[in-house]
């Protein structure tokens, strides 16, 4: 049985490293905006938003794929359920607070799906500030260029 001050060290855990992983991918997707800058202000500029934008949506995909896996995999070594497809499912459920209850953690584990669910609010609200910013950035320098 876990206490519920371990099912909430447990997943402070889980979200400060799903936040990391995040952070790594935002950087990554920075850097390449900022790599690509000089080319994104040459006309045409639509077609390479429109770039900007999907690059910009497969790195949310990324971050929140890592994320649920990470949930999954956790559920998995603890025990809280048995095979890996009930862990991912559950992981998945909660992180995007979709919530069958077709499935539901064993009473021991509850807390813990409920900070899966905490996760996905912020992974999602870092997203699509992620996603916004982007875009803002790219086309206002577009706007701007003389080019």
């Amino acid at each position: 049985m876990a206490s519920l001050f371990h099912q909430i060290w447990i997943g402070s855990v889980l979200v400060i490293i799903s936040v990391l992983v995040s952070a790594v991918i935002f950087v990554t997707l920075e850097a390449l905006v900022a790599r690509m800058h000089r080319w994104l202000m040459r006309p045409p500029h639509r077609p390479k938003l429109a770039l900007v934008l999907v690059g910009t949506v497969i790195g949310a995909l990324a971050m929140i794929t890592i994320s649920v896996w990470i949930w999954a995999l956790a559920f998995l070594w603890l025990g809280v359920f048995e095979g890996l497809e009930e862990s991912l499912y559950f992981a998945l459920e909660s992180f995007t607070t979709l919530g069958f209850g077709d499935l539901l953690a064993p009473n021991d584990w509850r807390i813990l799906g409920g900070m899966t669910a905490v996760n996905g609010f912020l992974n999602i609200g870092m997203i699509s500030a992620i996603v916004l910013e982007v875009i803002r950035y790219v086309r206002r320098n577009q706007m701007a260029s003389p080019l």
